[in-house]
């Protein structure tokens, strides 16, 4: 039978945000198993296959009793190909409709800030085809110069890019392929045909330094992280690629390539991936200031009775 989540008499999308290691995927987990529903993944790199530890795709935390929770847009595209933001929004949208359709309820749940607010604010793109001499001579100029040329282009926009993709050449360069091929037009925002509700999940900072330490070490000493980077190279991902990823690819490539030593790397990613967490609630903070309302949780329940409310007013 079809689900009836309706308000505002729009299908309800639920949208579940937080920084890195929140426990975000968990909650969402659970409540999908909750209410009847599937996760779509909201993280520019978890798309890219054979990046497991490193994303903290956590596929074995789709499981919540004897169910297994589905997912969507993760694992699409392989680590040797650009995916960008205008690909993910449109397969985004086709997951929405493709869950709706067979009566269940879209959970989209993830931390990359530009990903959500691509989907929410339904954002104005084109899928850009790369222009390969436009392109080298982009490569070239560095992250500074780039931002330049997108902040000269479209002030707008590139206040809300974060500080992590305002280092990231090969995310500049996506970016203004996007813009010089007219695909951030305006209205910025558009009338969405769903109601998203959003969650967000996060903690305060000092025990979200101490999850991420956590979640760090076992990545590491338990899990294999350095052996996923090895063996993403072996397979022909250079590390000029792997690097680009940022965080935990930047930093092991680094300790494997001699740059930095085992004790170095630890300690500088984990830095790396505390000041990570905090740019991402400050882009929440600026999502929230923009006019979209942020429905702050601190656990399951508090997330249901919200939900509950809603579907109660429908």
């Amino acid at each position: 039978m079809p689900n009836k989540v309706i308000h505002n008499s729009k299908p309800l999308v639920l949208m579940i945000l937080g920084t890195t290691a929140s426990g975000k995927t968990a909650l969402g987990v659970k409540l999908a198993a909750a209410l009847n529903g599937e996760i779509i993944s909201a993280d520019s790199r978890q798309v890219y296959r054979g990046m497991d530890i490193g994303t903290g795709k956590d596929l074995a935390e789709y499981h919540s009793g004897h169910q297994v929770i589905p997912y969507h847009l993760i694992d699409v595209a392989s680590p040797k190909t650009r995916f960008d933001l205008a690909k993910y929004q449109k397969l985004a949208f086709r997951a929405i409709d493709d869950i709706l359709q067979r009566g269940k309820l879209p959970l989209v749940v993830g931390g990359s800030g530009l990903y959500l607010q691509a989907l929410a604010d339904n954002y104005c793109l084109t899928a850009a085809k790369p222009k390969p001499a436009e392109r080298a001579v982009w490569e070239k100029l560095s992250a500074a110069a780039l931002f330049a040329k997108i902040k000269k282009l479209k002030p707008d926009f590139a206040t809300r890019i974060n500080n992590s993709d305002r280092h990231n050449v090969r995310r500049l360069v996506r970016y203004l392929e996007i813009i010089k091929s007219g695909g951030l037009a305006a209205p910025r925002r558009r009338e969405s045909p769903y109601d998203f509700l959003l969650l967000g999940f996060v903690w305060p900072d000092d025990i979200l330094r101490a999850r991420i330490e956590q979640r760090l070490s076992d990545r590491l000493e338990k899990e294999g992280l350095v052996g996923e980077v090895k063996r993403l190279n072996q397979e022909g991902v250079s590390w000029k690629r792997l690097k680009s990823f940022g965080l935990e690819y930047k930093f092991v490539s680094a300790n494997l390539l001699g740059d930095l030593s085992y004790p170095e790397m630890v300690e500088k990613l984990s830095t790396a991936i505390y000041r990570f967490a905090k740019r991402q609630k400050t882009w929440f903070r600026r999502w929230e200031k923009q006019g979209t309302k942020i429905n702050w949780i601190k656990d399951l329940a508090e997330a249901r009775e919200i939900i509950r409310k809603v579907r109660r007013k429908a």
